[in-house]
């Protein structure tokens, strides 16, 4: 690149992660979830459940309000159960880190705990019951004669074939013992607040987190279809389960909610809003691509390029897109929706100057192995291609292979910025024009 080229990509790109961390700093639960906290009566027991990526940070949100208004560990109590790495310290709630997106041990033994305490929830008590994105994961209780090893080799299915978020926690919902209202079963009557993170398009809540203490509108009949439209190849005892009428989960108007309210607290809208302002703070003109978008993401990509290359020259434009895309598995390599789409975007992009782009998942982890470490997405400029290919690179067979991270890794450009302790989904960012 030349020095003024190089200029202003520097500066996108600073602009770009600007625009992101603004996106993510609006979601944070110290933030939002204290105006929210409903106030106990005198001397009524509180006791918080947490579950999901944000629940370590919900739950720290949370006992700090309570513990100023006085309370201690003889009225407060509860378990908060988050994602390897997504952890907080916490003074009187017991914390607890599990799988994700795979379940995995820690999350069957964390969720049997917070099962038991469930059912010691006495009629009087005040029951917060805190929900964000990866709940799904870190929940794991399967139903009848299902084993963790059966459960997991269904999510692998699952993720590997594309099925899109909505679906998979449908079909999750129908074989767990928590999951779709299942766990405010459990609650004795006690009044239940759930207070959710929303991570899905149109901030379903029977769909955050598969709705633990959500009546469940969905129905064995939907599980079924999805596993017949994917053709998904679960273990007998999922399919027994999925053919038990017994195995329905509690229905809106259920007795388990005759006490139960919910509220979206915060919803990716907020995060858009707020990268919006940034963008817009910085001298750009923002172009709405949608705020929910879902689709594969390479094709959305491939469309969103288009649009980049079409932009007036000259304009600082920023494109930003919100949503969760799918990714079906093809290949050996490793990603996740955010670098998949990046690695087509640069691609459809092809080497065009002054746009810089970064995609990525405000959780701070986009596919991966399941570590806190893992990317959240990666950067994309005119650099991207000359680069791969004097490094040896073939952008287009990687990501046949689905390796986006080996890509960008090789390159130097995955956004890491670790745990965010939030998830309101992803945001992508393209920015064009202007000097440097």
């Amino acid at each position: 690149m030349s020095a003024p080229s190089s200029e202003l990509s520097a500066r996108l790109r600073s602009d770009a992660r600007r625009i992101v961390e603004a996106a993510i700093e609006a979601v944070k639960p110290a933030m939002f979830l204290p105006p929210h906290l409903p106030r106990p009566r005198e001397n009524q027991r509180v006791v918080v459940f947490a579950a999901g990526k944000a629940a370590g940070s919900m739950a720290e949100a949370a006992e700090a309000h309570y513990r100023a208004q006085g309370l201690g560990p003889d009225r407060l109590s509860g378990l908060a159960i988050a994602r390897h790495g997504y952890g907080r310290p916490l003074a009187i709630l017991d914390g607890r880190e599990a799988g994700h997106p795979v379940p995995d041990e820690a999350g069957l033994a964390a969720t049997a705990e917070m099962m038991r305490r469930a059912r010691a929830v006495l009629p009087d008590d005040l029951v917060i019951f805190l929900l964000s994105g990866g709940a799904s994961a870190n929940l794991v209780a399967p139903m009848g004669a299902i084993t963790l090893a059966e459960k997991q080799d269904l999510t692998r299915q699952m993720l590997r074939a594309g099925v899109p978020i909505g679906e998979i926690n449908v079909l999750r919902k129908h074989v767990s013992r928590v999951k779709g209202g299942r766990l405010a079963a459990l609650m004795n009557g006690a009044e239940i607040v759930t207070l959710a993170l929303s991570d899905v398009p149109g901030d379903e809540l029977s769909l955050i987190g598969s709705g633990p203490t959500i009546p469940d509108p969905s129905t064995l009949a939907e599980a079924r279809a999805v596993i017949a439209r994917y053709n998904l190849q679960p273990a007998a005892s999922i399919r027994a389960v999925l053919e038990d009428a017994q195995s329905e989960s509690p229905k809106p108007g259920d007795a388990c909610f005759a006490r139960s309210r919910a509220i979206v607290a915060a919803r990716p809208a907020d995060a858009w809003q707020a990268a919006w302002k940034k963008a817009e703070a910085l001298g750009y003109r923002v172009v709405d691509l949608g705020a929910e978008l879902e689709g594969e993401a390479r094709d959305v990509a491939t469309a969103h390029a288009a649009r980049a290359l079409a932009a007036e020259a000259g304009e600082k434009l920023a494109f930003l897109s919100g949503g969760e895309l799918t990714v079906t598995i093809r290949g050996k390599g490793r990603g996740g929706p955010n670098q998949e789409y990046a690695m087509a975007l640069a691609l459809g992009l092809g080497g065009a100057p002054g746009i810089v782009a970064l995609a990525a998942d405000t959780d701070g982890t986009d596919g991966g192995v399941g570590s806190a470490e893992d990317p959240a997405g990666a950067f994309v400029d005119a650099t991207t291609l000359p680069r791969a290919r004097a490094a040896g690179l073939d952008a287009a067979t990687m990501l046949e292979n689905n390796d986006s991270s080996a890509f960008f890794r090789a390159l130097g450009d995955l956004y890491v910025p670790g745990p965010t302790f939030t998830n309101a989904n992803d945001l992508r960012v393209i920015l064009c024009g202007g000097k440097a």
